[in-house]
């Protein structure tokens, strides 16, 4: 087993996976050093569980997900733990995907904590900054997706609604193991645990997360709103507009069906002046059918020009 790091009061080691040496030795530390190592190399999305048998001899023991591909279920990048008092033991935890992540940093908060419980949370933290960071970038899609609804509303745009909404979810996702990691920290480790500074900063980077999430589904769940009432109005709009052209037609339609049927005697047919009588009648009445639904105020606003700023355009 590699130390990754080793102080007088705690060590982190890195476990390898296929080393099969690696694997005996530490299954014959504890029985759930045993179950660990085999849930390790079947198990690739997140897991918990604690052992509180013998006190001062509790475990937790896991994997995380800490990566996730926005558009490929599949591309994942998960890293187990086991945790006691004395040691912590992960395996497959690359630090690289983490942006913003250094060693050196890292290794010298790892110096400063004086358990192996503070230096798990130190990781856990880190993970934690990396989503807040791509939450920040996430943040940037939502606010041009905020505009973009006034300037262009169609099919399209809902649709990058749905894939944002989509994106949130995946975040939120990554971050719940993370607030059950936190209270079964709490719950194995008793109250002198949540009393570190380490613990107290890890637990408020979490609500901040959390916090942001929530404030962005409210965000999103608005934008959804906004969109259904544009299209509930413009879709009113447009079925208003064909029973007013409907009923604006009905003299076309009724007179010419008339004068359509060819009787032998329609005294218009022979009329010098009937075709010129025809038209005018269904003018006319086609007008007093207009005036008539103006005054009752059915003819709304379809006739009006909006401005280019508008939602309903």
């Amino acid at each position: 087993m590699e130390h990754v790091f080793h102080s007088s009061q705690w060590k982190w080691q890195e476990f390898e996976i296929e080393n099969e040496a690696q694997a005996d030795e530490l299954a014959r530390k504890h029985h759930t050093c045993k179950k660990w190592v085999g849930n390790i190399k079947k198990n690739n999305n997140n897991l918990l569980e604690v052992y509180t048998g013998t006190p001062g001899k509790e475990i937790i023991w896991g994997s995380l997900v800490y990566g996730q591909d926005i558009k490929k279920k599949e591309q994942t990048s998960v890293f187990h733990f086991y945790l006691t008092r004395e040691e912590l033991v992960t395996a497959n935890f690359d630090y690289t995907k983490v942006d913003h992540a250094n060693i050196k940093a890292l290794r010298e908060k790892l110096h400063y904590s004086e358990s192996p419980i503070e230096g798990f949370l130190v990781i856990i933290g880190e993970v934690l900054n990396h989503f807040l960071i791509e939450i920040d970038k996430f943040e940037l899609k939502l606010q041009d997706l905020l505009w973009q609804l006034q300037e262009k509303n169609s099919t399209r745009l809902l649709d990058r609604v749905a894939n944002v909404d989509h994106e949130l979810l995946i975040w939120k996702n990554l971050i719940i193991p993370m607030f059950e990691i936190q209270m079964a920290l709490e719950e194995v480790f008793g109250d002198q645990t949540s009393e570190g500074k380490e613990f107290k900063r890890t637990k408020r980077r979490l609500a901040r997360a959390r916090t942001l999430i929530k404030e962005y589904e409210d965000e999103i769940q608005a934008l959804l709103d906004l969109e259904n009432v544009v299209s509930t109005h413009r879709g009113n709009e447009i079925m208003k507009t064909l029973t007013v052209l409907t009923t604006l037609f009905t003299p076309v339609t009724a007179l010419g069906a008339v004068w359509g049927m060819n009787f032998k005697n329609m005294p218009e047919l022979s009329w010098k002046y009937g075709y010129l009588f025809a038209g005018f009648i269904i003018i006319v009445a086609t007008f007093i059918l207009y005036i008539y639904l103006k005054g009752k105020g059915w003819m709304g606003d379809i006739l009006s020009v909006r401005s280019k700023k508008s939602f309903f355009k």
